[in-house]
């Protein structure tokens, strides 16, 4: 349902630099700088609408909406202008589950089948702590729902039920929906009412977040962006799904730049919750190797220049958006557009080595290939797509249907590329467990990044290709 947006963007560890606070006379140049840089990029991507909040320090250095929020219409985008959060949601969903942690109606290390007395015999081993970290097992529900049907909460806590799980809990990380739907209903069993309505009286108010809100079709709602997808490179408007399934935790909620820079402040002052629970909030998960994974409690917890960021993306329903803390930098960057084809991420980026140099990723390069037969399988793999070969015993734990949609869909865009050049190792990490590797590939003139994450049993859990802009 709510795609992250970036689960898999890898920040490059770059030499850090004395980096000196914009004085006052240099911040209206660098206003201008970031200005002209979002007016470009919005240009290029060709991006409807666009919201851009930047904190460098404790002060706002920008607040501003650019193109429209409403093609039909011509309505500008300005900083009140309310967008769909996607994923980005998922750290209020935790604020919420935080909430009742703290008040004592439930633990971290509570089985979720204490909520769910009727989920399979299977999940006996999940905990709240794995549904929040994305360790649970449970497969993601995106793309396996009726996105035109009305659920109920136990509705979609029986489809969750008849996943088979992926994994054992906490043995590997696999970005999932699911869990976040299940916390949403959690929150709603525990507290006695809808997880928005806690949200609403114990964050957004609190915290100044004047418009945040849940989505609603049928509510007037002020400001409401249109949200825009691309077909066959035109534009289209967003897809409609079932008013229930806006309702639920993985992401469904209204946020303008104003409420995210008001969010951005409460973060920074870690504030509603105790330092304890913050700490939990902002640690990355441990496997059961004892292996860290890069992610929180609805927080991805990258490093970048040797110092850390945090952040989330998010994408549902013709928005994205992404939300950046250069924690070392004390920059905080939020990113919110109405087209699901926004490369929200490199605004970001662009914006970040903007206020400083050294938060710049550098091109991706050649490195050594020291595993030359994972490369030739690798080779094989992007054969195997490009003609409609691939083997589900190939992946880990893919459901047969997302399996089919995967497979059909690189067999299209492979199809239209012809055979693959060489492929060229740029990168290598490990997370966690798995391993990513990152080749560079041509396809004729044209070169994309491939990608793919093997789990130590050598199974593929992640595979996609995107074009390359050196």
């Amino acid at each position: 349902m709510r795609n992250p947006s970036q689960p898999l963007a890898m920040f490059a560890v770059l030499m850090c630099s004395l980096f000196v606070a914009p004085t006052a006379s240099a911040q209206a140049p660098l206003r201008a700088r970031i200005d002209a840089f979002v007016q470009a990029e919005l240009a290029r991507q060709k991006v409807p609408g666009l919201a851009v909040g930047v904190v460098s320090h404790g002060k706002v250095l920008l607040a501003k909406g650019y193109g429209f929020s409403n093609l039909e219409h011509r309505v500008p985008v300005t900083a009140d202008t309310l967008f769909q959060s996607g994923s980005v949601g998922k750290q209020f969903t935790t604020m919420a589950v935080m909430a009742q942690v703290e008040a004592g109606r439930l633990s971290l290390s509570d089985k979720v089948t204490k909520f769910f007395p009727d989920a399979p015999a299977t999940w006996s081993a999940i905990t709240v702590r794995h549904l929040l970290t994305h360790t649970s097992g449970i497969a993601d529900l995106e793309g396996l729902l009726d996105t035109r049907k009305d659920y109920t909460d136990e509705e979609l806590a029986r489809f969750a039920y008849a996943l088979p799980l992926e994994f054992s809990a906490g043995s590997r990380w696999n970005y999932s929906n699911t869990g976040y739907v299940l916390l949403g209903i959690l929150v709603n069993r525990v507290a006695g009412t809808f997880y928005g309505n806690v949200l609403a009286e114990q964050v957004f108010k609190p915290a100044g977040m004047k418009t945040a809100r849940g989505i609603s079709e049928a509510d007037i709602v002020p400001n409401r962006a249109a949200g825009y997808r691309q077909v066959d490179g035109e534009l289209k408007n967003q897809e409609w799904v079932s008013p229930s399934l806006n309702t639920t935790g993985d992401g469904s909620l209204y946020v303008s730049v104003k409420d995210m820079l008001a969010w951005d402040a409460a973060v920074q002052r870690q504030a509603f919750l105790t330092p304890e629970s913050w700490k939990e909030i902002l640690s990355p998960v441990k496997l059961n190797s004892g292996a860290p994974y890069p992610y929180g409690f609805g927080w991805q917890l990258e490093e970048r220049g040797g110092k850390p960021i945090h952040l989330h993306g998010g994408a549902w329903q013709g928005f994205r958006s992404t939300f950046a803390r250069y924690i070392g930098d004390s920059l905080s960057i939020v990113v919110l557009a109405n087209a699901d084809f926004a490369q929200t991420g490199s605004f970001v980026d662009g914006i970040a080595t903007l206020v400083n140099p050294s938060l710049a990723i550098p091109p991706l390069a050649p490195i050594e290939d020291r595993e030359p037969h994972v490369t030739a399988r690798l080779k094989q793999l992007l054969e195997q797509a490009r003609t409609g070969t691939l083997s589900p015993g190939d992946f880990a734990s893919l459901p047969p249907k997302a399996f089919e949609e995967l497979a059909k869909r690189h067999q299209q865009a492979l199809g239209a590329l012809g055979p693959a050049g060489a492929l060229v190792l740029a990168q290598r990490l490990t997370r966690g467990d798995d391993r990513l590797y990152t080749y560079l590939v041509t396809f004729g003139p044209r070169t994309f990044r491939y990608f793919v994450v093997l789990t130590p049993e050598d199974r593929v859990a992640a595979f996609g290709m995107r074009p390359h802009t050196p």
